[in-house]
């Protein structure tokens, strides 16, 4: 795995927005990292990179949000158990077509598909974070 250091969220951005260059449709991402590490400002980046123009958001209430049925942003944080998850449909948006961004995965790893990577967000510093991918 290699590292990249960002000493701010736009270098995050940045980063993030390269790093969606390297996906293609049905990828799966789970962003590892704790609350506040920076995981969705990094969807906001590969969201960017992938050239969608709409507000990336946070999932936690919604659980996914979908934009433009490229991209699929989860958060498990509040998932209470792999089966609530097969009910809202996960299992099917990883096999969508689209690339799926999940933060919180290891709530639904019996549900995760063999091919997804890992990238896992540090936070070093107020404004830097350690990116390991």
């Amino acid at each position: 795995m290699a590292v990249f250091v960002s000493h701010s969220e736009e270098e995050t951005l940045r980063f993030a927005e390269q790093y969606a260059r390297s996906l293609h449709a049905g990828d799966v991402v789970l962003l590892e990292g704790e609350m506040g590490a920076g995981k969705t400002v990094f969807a906001k980046g590969v969201a960017r990179g992938l050239g969608i123009a709409c507000e990336v958001t946070s999932p936690t209430y919604a659980y996914i949000n979908s934009y433009e049925d490229r991209l699929f942003h989860f958060d498990c944080y509040r998932v209470p158990s792999e089966e609530y998850a097969e009910r809202l449909g996960f299992a099917e948006a990883f096999d969508s077509g689209g690339i799926c961004l999940v933060e919180w995965g290891e709530k639904i790893r019996g549900l995760l598909p063999e091919r997804a990577v890992t990238v896992r967000i540090r936070r070093r510093s107020e404004e830097e974070r350690e990116i390991e991918f």
